[in-house]
């Protein structure tokens, strides 16, 4: 049964100074734009932006860009009672806009400063999903604080989500990485992973989409979502796997895609869609973002992003 609260998603809330230009290096870059950004921050947002009910839990410093943060997200309409304003500065990260993947250089401060007092425990029962990402788990105490949530939202009932979102520049410890993804699977979590995270986090190029789908649900994930960018992506539960080719579409900048997709899969996996009806509302969100330079509008059609399934 659908609860009062589509998603409690917890992680990093930031500035991303995207380049203006297509580039391929911070080198070439003269010129940035600032757009609030952090995968859990934006997969919030975007649920939002379709009418779901969501919540973050986050930290941002006590600073101009930590109040810009905020009342960015809360006027998508987010609740963000749960977000928090620390001493340390406000987290940024330099990326180079790209129609590939991007280059990114990140300066880590207030996000990993997470307190187990932020999460509302006592509403986790109201909760349908606990979302969180491989860059907020990278870094203690934000690591132990989501872990420890985590545990308790799969004890409430909550379904689980990670984006395993894994980079070296933030989380060098690899091994510490697979274990915690592992961890996080075992609580039956549903996980979303790109071909380029994979390769970053298991060190392995080009595997057979069922070895990525089985490698996850041995270790206790219910669903597996692999996207392949322009590849497609491929679905599975360990009943049936699906693969979803992607469609032609105009790139003005690849940032986000991902938590655009991951928003438009968990609001239809709300609806009780199929995983192939799933990653077909999480295409059309993607093309959305893909085809936007910068945040989307506040509100998005769902109407026209569910559109594919007639």
């Amino acid at each position: 049964m659908r609860r009062p609260i589509d998603i409690l998603s917890t992680g990093e809330l930031l500035v991303d100074f995207i380049t203006a230009e297509f580039v391929q290096t911070l080198d070439e870059a003269s010129l940035f734009k600032r757009i609030p950004g952090g995968s859990p921050a934006n997969l919030a947002m975007n649920m939002a932006r379709l009418g779901n009910n969501a919540m973050l839990v986050a930290c941002v410093g006590n600073d101009d860009m930590g109040h810009v943060l905020r009342n960015f997200v809360e006027k998508v309409g987010v609740d963000v009672s749960n977000v928090v304003q620390v001493d340390d500065p406000t987290t940024l990260i330099l990326v180079t806009r790209s129609a590939t993947v991007s280059n990114f250089q990140p300066y880590r401060n207030a996000d990993y400063q997470l307190s187990i007092r932020q999460f509302p425990f006592q509403r986790f029962e109201e909760i349908s999903i606990f979302h969180s990402t491989c860059f907020g788990l990278s870094k203690k105490p934000a690591q132990h604080v989501i872990l420890e949530a985590a545990e308790k939202a799969k004890r409430a009932g909550c379904k689980l989500s990670l984006d395993a979102n894994y980079a070296e520049k933030i989380w060098p410890e690899r091994r510490e990485a697979q274990r915690i993804v592992a961890e996080w699977s075992r609580l039956g979590s549903m996980i979303k992973i790109s071909d380029v995270d994979w390769n970053r986090l298991y060190d392995n190029q080009n595997p057979a989409p069922d070895t990525v789908i089985d490698h996850f649900l041995k270790m206790g994930a219910s669903e597996v979502c692999f996207t392949l960018g322009e590849n497609g992506c491929w679905v599975g539960n360990g009943e049936e796997n699906h693969f979803l080719p992607a469609r032609p579409v105009e790139v003005k900048d690849t940032t986000g895609a991902g938590d655009a997709f991951w928003s438009g899969y968990l609001t239809a996996h709300l609806e009780g869609r199929t995983m192939l009806e799933c990653a077909m509302v999480g295409r059309k969100m993607a093309e959305l973002k893909l085809n936007h330079f910068g945040p989307l509008p506040d509100k998005v059609d769902r109407n026209t992003v569910f559109e594919d399934l007639g």
